[in-house]
């Protein structure tokens, strides 16, 4: 979720614009904070992040978009048979090993996670909020979307409440002193959304934190 910010000119027509996309974020991402280190016979370490072997977590519904368990491009019969992404994305998520089964959602997160933020780019050398969304709703929902943060927020079916969200969902933010949508990412499970950030670039982030509780303006749902 380096600065990439994107560059500004003196024109006036460009102001207008950076309202509608993803605004300046904090300075330094937070993500998924790691697990308190355990011995080194019961850890193993998959790109950087320590997983107990053992995989005990607390227990989530899985929901996924209008999509059963059972159609999910991939499952685990027991812990051992679990993929290395499927530890990775279960320690960011905060999840059981065994719910974090859409291996074509996780596969084009992996894909391009870290992708630097850049305003307008769409390119896996640079990339904005609005372009990252809408790029992972065609290719992992079928979902054809188009357009800024602003345009986006215009397009979905609003949810009144936070928990009623569920994978796929967009979320969105004000960050801008005019309290417009400014930015946008997709909600993944455990109150993880997966954003292009100005600061860090693609990443999970976690709505529960303070910095994403005070910018929250809303939730929509792509049909």
């Amino acid at each position: 979720m380096t600065r990439r910010p994107g560059k500004t000119y003196l024109a006036l027509p460009l102001t207008a614009l950076l309202f509608g996309s993803c605004a300046m974020l904090k300075p330094k991402q937070q993500t998924v904070a790691k697990e308190e280190a355990k011995p080194a016979e019961d850890i193993e370490f998959i790109d950087g992040i320590a997983i107990a072997r053992d995989g005990k977590t607390s227990k989530h519904e899985y929901k996924g978009r209008n999509t059963p368990v059972k159609d999910v491009p991939f499952s685990v019969n027991g812990i051992e048979s679990a993929r290395p992404w499927q530890f990775k994305y279960a320690q960011l998520l905060d999840l059981p090993v065994e719910d974090v089964v859409n291996e074509k959602l996780y596969g084009f997160i992996e894909e391009w996670w870290g992708t630097p933020y850049r305003l307008g780019g769409s390119t896996k050398s640079g990339i904005d909020c609005s372009n990252f969304v809408n790029t992972l709703m065609g290719a992992v929902f079928q979902i054809s979307l188009a357009g800024n943060s602003i345009q986006l927020y215009n397009q979905v079916q609003h949810l009144k409440k936070r928990k009623d969200l569920q994978l796929g969902d967009l979320v969105f933010f004000a960050i801008n002193r005019r309290k417009r949508i400014s930015h946008v990412g997709i909600y993944l499970e455990n109150d993880r959304f997966v954003h292009a950030s100005s600061s860090a670039g693609v990443v999970i982030s976690d709505l529960r934190e303070p910095y994403w509780v005070r910018y929250y303006a809303g939730a929509g749902r792509a049909n």
